[in-house]
């Protein structure tokens, strides 16, 4: 997108798309005065004109100009825009295939004169108001949710979950587990919101805490700011964690402010030894409560998805692990579950991943879930199940892209096991 290709073609897309909608809003507006019309149609390009300025702003200038706060929030802007006009776009290419069917139907069966016949176009026949209102009533709803969205960002949401398995040893019935993901670090901008996250975990009193990736959105130095606060979070039985597929830098073009690429890795991984968190590289640990064990492992970042990495070694941090009675699993990306653990690793009784964050869009109610996450990702959000084995999708702690939320909350999940 960064190339100018690509910036053109972007623009172009955006400018074709304004000037469709354009049509719409200009057949909703005939009954205004003409002063009015030139109100309105000098808002409507004067949002487009600074819509590009700011879509050019963000590609072509430092990420120091302006500041991270401004920049975030004038490219969610511009992005939320974008996608309310393709979702009210979505209602007048209806009305507009409508106009068309009816102006096919009239040139094939109409008994008028060929010349009169001749002179009816799909301009003739008249845009349906009530599609053209539905589709600004639709985009305008998206947008102003995006907008609502921005407000959410912080409203962390805790989880509770009880989960029952047969095999699990009776001293470990009871283990209190908070599981958390996606802190994306480089995405924050309200330091004391992210402490009283931090607040609301410790107030969980967790006997172990598990981190499933994405500490970063790409660089290390983007935790600088929050080592005191995350360094706060301890529990009985220790703060493990694991890489998720932002950790590796796979997404800046380095070398960054003199640093690699692979030093950057270095650097990320030191991070959490810094905070006192015991970084799982494929491999597993062997968690002891009176006199009884269970397993913990812990994978680098493994996704069934092309575009996302594969590094995690499931042959390396397994083996060993299957004489215990009960094993849980953390592993980043919720699509390894269905590709590998499953079907070639029936005994892992619970796999806590993160990743998707619900796509921080979507919809929850008592009976009701749905999110456009979902079209990629089968299991998105939540708890999983599958004869024995059970998978714990967490809606990720902070955020990244979208300075906001809207209808997926941030998650801080508590499990249970009883």
């Amino acid at each position: 997108m960064r190339t100018p290709t690509g910036v053109i073609i972007f623009i172009t897309i955006m400018l074709l798309l304004d000037t469709y909608v354009f049509q719409a809003v200009k057949s909703v507006s005939q009954a205004l005065s003409p002063k009015a019309k030139v109100i309105l149609y000098s808002l409507y390009w004067g949002v487009t004109v600074l819509a590009v300025l700011s879509f050019l702003i963000f590609v072509f200038t430092d990420q120091d100009f302006l500041g991270k706060r401004i920049r975030t929030y004038l490219f969610a802007t511009v992005i939320g825009l974008f996608l309310a006009k393709i979702t009210a776009g979505v209602f007048f290419l209806l009305d507009d295939i409508r106009r068309a069917i009816q102006w096919g139907v009239i040139k094939i069966f109409s008994n008028s004169r060929v010349g009169a016949v001749d002179d009816i176009t799909s301009e003739g026949i008249s845009r349906s108001a009530f599609l053209n209102w539905l589709g600004i009533a639709a985009g305008g709803t998206l947008f102003g949710s995006l907008l609502y969205g921005f407000s959410n960002k912080y409203k962390y949401q805790v989880k509770r979950l009880q989960l029952s398995y047969d095999n699990l040893p009776a001293s470990f019935k009871g283990l209190k587990i908070v599981h958390i993901s996606d802190i994306h670090s480089g995405s924050f901008t309200d330091k004391k919101a992210v402490a009283h996250g931090v607040d609301m975990i410790l107030k969980q009193q967790p006997d172990i805490i598990l981190f499933t990736g994405d500490i970063v959105n790409d660089r290390a130095s983007e935790m600088e700011d929050y080592m005191d606060v995350f360094s706060r979070l301890k529990a009985p039985m220790g703060v493990y964690s694991t890489l998720g597929n932002h950790d590796y830098g796979d997404y800046v073009h380095w070398p960054y402010n003199g640093i690699t690429k692979e030093q950057n890795l270095e650097l990320v991984k030191k991070v959490h030894t810094d905070l006192g968190w015991r970084l799982m590289m494929n491999e597993h640990v062997v968690l002891e409560k009176d006199g009884a064990q269970i397993a913990l492992i812990g994978i680098e970042n493994w996704s069934s998805k092309a575009r996302f990495p594969k590094h995690g070694r499931m042959d390396l941090a397994y083996p060993g692990a299957e004489k215990y009675p009960f094993k849980i699993l953390m592993s980043h990306d919720p699509s390894h579950w269905d590709a590998q653990v499953k079907t070639e690793y029936p005994d892992i009784d619970l796999m806590l991943s993160g990743h998707t964050h619900g796509m921080q869009f979507g919809v929850e109610i008592p009976g009701f879930k749905w999110s456009p996450v979902q079209y990629m990702y089968q299991q998105w959000a939540g708890l999983y199940e599958e004869g024995k084995q059970k998978l714990n999708v967490n809606r990720g702690y902070g955020f990244i892209g979208y300075p906001g939320r809207v209808g997926i909350l941030p998650e801080i999940t508590l499990i249970e096991l009883v």
